[in-house]
């Protein structure tokens, strides 16, 4: 019988070694070029060993992929990123976001029909009547945005 370094390894033995290098780039262990190639190593590897020696370099606190068996390699769960709470800020934020791609959207569709009007009509004259649609609606949310950059600064930084 072949000892565990010289059996075949699995699609889902590779899987989690790619996750724990995925896991390394993102805490800076690992260069961009290095982790392209360290994963290629990973989806060509054959067996435990060559597994093993992918990632026997980095510091994660982990099993070797063959004796973790039915459970997908992570950080441990102090390591992990602080959960993001909801607050005002983010709430009034999303609020604003959502409320401008609307905003867009439905003042490119009102231009949209009143170019469709113009181009369908022979005098080539239109009254401009989408400025009703965004003129109002601009206005409450330009005021809205700088109620919110008053109060939280800059929403780039939150």
């Amino acid at each position: 019988m072949a000892s565990r370094s010289d059996m075949r390894a699995g699609d889902s033995d590779r899987e989690r070694v790619a996750e724990i290098l995925r896991d390394a780039h993102g805490d800076g262990r690992l260069a961009q070029d290095e982790l392209l190639q360290r994963i290629e190593s990973a989806y060509s590897a054959r067996t435990y060993r060559d597994l093993d020696q992918i990632i026997e370099d980095l510091p994660i606190a982990r099993g070797r992929p063959a004796e973790i068996t039915g459970q997908v390699m992570r950080r441990p769960r102090s390591a992990a990123a602080p959960e993001r709470k909801i607050t005002a800020q983010r709430v009034s934020r999303m609020f604003l976001t959502v409320n401008w791609w609307v905003y867009g959207a439905t003042v490119a569709l009102c231009m949209v029909i009143w170019m469709l009007v113009l181009a369908a009509t022979d005098n080539g004259v239109q009254y401009f009547w989408p400025l009703w649609v965004a003129g109002p609606w601009g206005v409450l949310l330009g005021t809205g945005e700088l109620g919110y950059r008053s109060k939280w600064g800059d929403p780039g930084r939150s």
